[in-house]
């Protein structure tokens, strides 16, 4: 009986040994179904842009493609909020910019993630610079100059952003703190409109992107007089920066990375990590990020991008607590 009664469980006992030992080699492929990359922006925008750019040429390097998804909305906050509840297994990433990954935490009294402990960093991508514009009607042609000219004309000039939190904004008031001029800000409804009354001298300077001044700034119709990063942009390189003309330290961007949901495993975030420096090394994506005026990041590791998010939080928090500036 006892015999008979081996014999009978043998063939079960093979093909269950057979599914466990198979399992691990499944369990090990990553990925194994197209991955899904969340934009917190609409379609359209230069953020959608390059993030659709990476997402494409990552697609190489991957056995999975990955999808795009836009979730806009409350500056970037609900596409933010998507990603840090969902799953955390790598397949749900997120193209974040400076607000959900680091001003936004100061911005809003109440959002429910945390740039630093909401999410895995996985690459740093770049940093777009700003650069501080005038109407040819300002004399000024240097940083030291505007400082000049603002104080013998107190409480006349003022600078377009495309929004309170913006960094064309926040460039602003962290130039004021520094300098200790009284610039007011006018906010508008986005790049478009704040660049339309600038041109129309309407307002004197804006602290915008360098790919939108650039063609302005080439033909005369704007002046540039500094850029807002460490070093000059590689779009406007005869542009000295702020910091070089008398106020080290001063550097806004608006930068850009790739994060996962807390908790995502190291070996996936590292999967993902090589295959994005894989994209962004192609030429295809140096070129075309070189024409939209971004910079590439110094060091791509996940460690870099989680470093430079704690860095960027507790900076802004500084500069948006010191102002004043109302939160929503």
């Amino acid at each position: 009986m006892h015999k008979r009664t081996f014999l009978t469980l043998l063939p079960a006992a093979c093909a269950a040994l057979a599914t466990l030992a198979a399992a691990p080699v499944h369990a090990d492929t990553f990925p194994s179904r197209p991955l899904t990359l969340v934009i917190p922006y609409p379609p359209g925008g230069p953020t959608d842009a390059m993030g659709r750019t990476l997402a494409t040429e990552i697609s190489h390097y991957l056995p999975q493609p990955m999808i795009v998804e836009n979730r806009a909305g409350a500056n970037g906050n609900i596409g933010a909020e998507y990603v840090a509840r969902a799953q955390p297994d790598g397949y749900t990433l997120m193209f974040g910019t400076s607000g959900p990954l680091a001003i936004n935490a100061s911005l809003y009294s109440q959002i429910n993630y945390d740039p630093v402990k909401s999410y895995a960093p996985v690459i740093h991508v770049g940093y777009l610079p700003n650069i501080l514009v005038v109407n040819p009607s300002i004399p000024a042609k240097t940083v030291p100059e505007l400082v000049a000219y603002s104080r013998n004309h107190p409480g006349k000039l003022a600078f377009a952003s495309s929004g309170t939190g913006a960094s064309s904004h926040l460039a602003g008031v962290m130039f004021n703190a520094m300098a200790g001029t009284d610039f007011l800000h006018i906010p508008y409804k986005g790049t478009g409109p704040a660049l339309n009354d600038l041109l129309g001298d309407h307002v004197a300077m804006s602290f915008t992107d360098v790919l939108t001044a650039k063609p302005f700034v080439e033909s005369g119709k704007l002046r540039a007089l500094g850029v807002t990063t460490a070093r000059r942009s590689r779009a406007l390189p005869d542009v000295p920066t702020v910091a070089e003309q008398g106020y080290p330290g001063y550097d806004v961007s608006v930068f850009f990375g790739i994060v996962a949901p807390a908790g995502t495993p190291p070996d996936r975030i590292a999967a993902l990590n090589k295959a994005f420096v894989q994209a962004l090394d192609s030429e295809k994506v140096k070129a075309l990020f070189a024409s939209q005026g971004l910079e590439a990041a110094p060091d791509h590791t996940p460690q870099a991008l989680g470093a430079f998010i704690a860095e960027e939080k507790s900076k802004w928090a500084k500069v948006i607590k010191s102002s004043g500036i109302p939160l929503n």
